[in-house]
């Protein structure tokens, strides 16, 4: 790119064009460039990444002048708008970024299905030696996508996982919350079974709200994804499998800045550009707390 080329559009680049292409994401979901700001901040040299784009996060970014591009995971707009006015938190979001002249990129289910992405990054909180593929397969037109950009092997929806060598659910509950630095998390055993006495062998994994997902795995020995409906439980227990609820967000957050801060940072700066910096919101996190 010339080095006149916006951070909008050098941000953009990276993330949709090398890291988790927006023909990856799912047919109901709203991803891309949602606020273009007419009159982007003219010295912007910073991209900021948050999960939600909340009153609280969207004011942090405001706060740092340099901020010039949010990329917010969850879509900050879902469904079409037929007034802009500050009454509604989401609208309110919306105005205060283009006041401000910053643009927002969100990726969320195009970053799941990509390779390196965030189930991938769920799965490495498991074990050292395992083999992954995706839960569902592509189709024709997003395999072409991957075939694109050389994520034709890995790319995929949710990930099933088999350990090297099984493990108890006590130890897997101990290595996720580690992973994930939680201090507690959900755990549903069928009945009859322990933590310390059962073995997995098998791990099915989607991050956020993940029943549609794991449920269509074949053979999982656990489900593990951030959140999932009563009785949606019930029945995955009722056929021998454990569940490990972390909250929808928690499964997601811990991306950002392990992953997806640094290497995002690192694709836009090698196009020749004047240098940006990637950083992740200090304010951004889970609203649901076990207390």
């Amino acid at each position: 790119m010339s080095k006149g080329t916006t951070l909008l559009a050098r941000t953009s680049h990276a993330l949709f064009n090398r890291i988790a292409p927006t023909g990856f994401a799912e047919s109901w979901d709203n991803v891309g460039l949602l606020i273009e700001a007419p009159l982007p901040r003219a010295t912007a040299s910073k991209v900021f990444l948050t999960i939600d784009l909340t009153l609280e996060t969207v004011n942090e970014a405001i706060k740092d002048p340099s901020v010039g591009v949010i990329v917010a995971y969850h879509p900050p707009i879902f469904s079409g708008l037929k007034r802009l006015t500050v009454a509604d938190t989401k609208q309110h979001i919306t105005l205060l970024c283009v006041a401000h002249g910053i643009s927002v990129l969100s990726p969320h289910t195009s970053l799941d299905t990509c390779s390196g992405g965030i189930n991938d990054w769920l799965a490495r909180g498991l074990a050292s030696h395992y083999t992954s593929k995706p839960i569902i397969e592509l189709d024709a037109k997003r395999k072409e996508i991957a075939q694109s950009v050389n994520q034709l092997e890995e790319a995929g929806t949710g990930r099933f996982i088999t350990l090297a060598e099984p493990l108890t659910v006590e130890e897997l509950v101990k290595r996720i919350k580690k992973h994930l630095k939680l201090s507690h998390l959900r755990l549903a055993l069928p009945g009859g079974s322990s933590a310390a006495e059962t073995l997995i062998r098998t791990v099915a994994i989607c991050a956020g709200s993940g029943n549609s997902v794991v449920t269509k795995s074949k053979g999982a020995d656990l489900y593990f994804t951030g959140e999932m409906g009563h009785h949606e439980v019930l029945e995955a227990t009722a056929k021998g499998i454990t569940v490990v609820l972390c909250e929808h967000t928690n499964t997601e957050r811990g991306y950002l800045g392990e992953v997806l801060q640094n290497k995002l940072e690192t694709l836009i700066n090698a196009d020749g550009g004047s240098h940006v910096q990637v950083v992740s919101s200090a304010l951004d996190v889970d609203p649901l707390v076990i207390v």
